[in-house]
């Protein structure tokens, strides 16, 4: 399905006739890894001053990357851009090693805003080389995160992942340092549907295994690994689920509202996987759903007839717009607001060592 976004819009008010309610989906909004790599970009900004370079968005939101392109905060495609010796943000959704290398090469002072559940990924997969074993990747095709996996192993060798054990607890351009080798030369296949994995050819079926995108669908997820299952019975899975947490709770809470509801808003930016996930989910559920980067984007005639209208936000899209959004709804016609129960998220990640001093955390309740 492509990733599409509602159009801005400035009307006045329509009468509704019936004014709809408003549910709130719970939890929504940032996640540890999210607000995690935020705080990275802001610490250093506030440690090292301006101007602080990013490696792509730091996270797929406008208004978070515009907020801190207004700190100082520069965002680049290629690591050739920045000057030598400046300091530079790897994004949440990491790098590759040839990327990591090259910021050495030129004499960067690198931080890693990462999330530690893709990190995790990353050491899977450097584990599974080691052990010998051919790897699918399930994901979209040129998203950041796919790249940067894809990345963990390069044709003719195998390095291990390197990670600060304490950061664990447990659609985009494609730049040059990036690029999938879709021959697998490199022991690694890229497959995003059914179909995919129809047409797939390993080199030893007895030794193979796979790893997820973190933000994926659960469900569509769910079918690619078992077309992967059928066709190759002795593929071996990861340890844990690699769909992180925030992704898994965001759309089980968005099922549980899409019942009752018969519009979904989802507040997100285009180039978001897991906000556009979320709008597919409500759309699976048969309710007319939507994705708005913020509240100009909504449109008056999607409230005509509706009784309840449910609002839910991506892993990187903060809570201001979600509120925002609320208002304008009601300014709209909608009425009262709900909100409904839902998983309380406890997820605690560490900031870089050679960030701060301090032994400071992020915890999302």
């Amino acid at each position: 399905m492509s990733e599409t976004l509602a159009k801005p819009t400035n009307v006045a008010p329509i009468d509704t006739q019936a004014r709809a309610d408003i549910v709130l989906a719970n939890p929504r909004g940032f996640c540890a890894g999210v607000d995690r790599a935020i705080i990275i970009v802001e610490q250093a900004l506030e440690k090292f001053g301006a101007p602080i370079y990013v490696r792509n968005e730091v996270v797929h939101n406008k208004f978070v990357v515009d907020g801190l392109r207004a700190k100082g905060a520069i965002f680049v495609n290629e690591l050739d851009k920045i000057p030598t010796g400046s300091t530079v943000i790897f994004s949440a959704h990491g790098v590759s090693k040839a990327v990591r290398r090259e910021a050495e090469s030129r004499g960067l002072i690198a931080f890693d805003a990462t999330c530690p559940l893709v990190t995790k990924v990353h050491i899977e997969v450097a584990k599974m080389r080691q052990a010998g074993m051919e790897i699918v990747m399930i994901g979209h095709k040129g998203h950041p995160e796919v790249e940067g996996t894809m990345g963990q192993v390069e044709s003719g060798h195998i390095e291990s992942a390197q990670v600060d054990a304490a950061q664990l607890v447990a659609d985009s351009d494609i730049h040059e340092h990036d690029r999938v080798d879709e021959s697998a030369d490199n022991g690694m296949y890229l497959v995003e549907t059914p179909e995919d994995v129809l047409n797939l050819t390993v080199k030893n079926p007895e030794k193979l295994a796979f790893v997820t995108q973190t933000t994926l669908s659960m469900d569509d997820a769910a079918l690619v690994i078992n077309a992967l299952k059928a066709k190759f019975p002795l593929i071996k899975a990861p340890k844990s689920d690699d769909i992180c947490y925030a992704t898994q709770n965001r759309q089980d809470a968005v099922k549980i509202m899409a019942k009752d509801c018969d519009l979904v808003i989802v507040v997100g930016s285009p180039n978001s996987s897991n906000s556009n996930r979320l709008r597919e989910v409500a759309q699976n559920q048969g309710v007319e759903a939507y994705m708005v980067d913020n509240a100009s984007y909504l449109k008056p005639d999607w409230l005509i007839g509706k009784k309840k209208i449910g609002v839910s936000a991506g892993a990187s899209a903060p809570e201001v717009l979600v509120k925002e959004v609320i208002a304008k709804l009601q300014i709209l016609g909608a009425a009262e607001v709900t909100e409904l129960h839902g998983v309380i998220e406890s997820v605690v990640f560490q900031l870089p060592k050679n960030l701060t001093n301090s032994a400071a955390k992020i915890k999302i309740i």
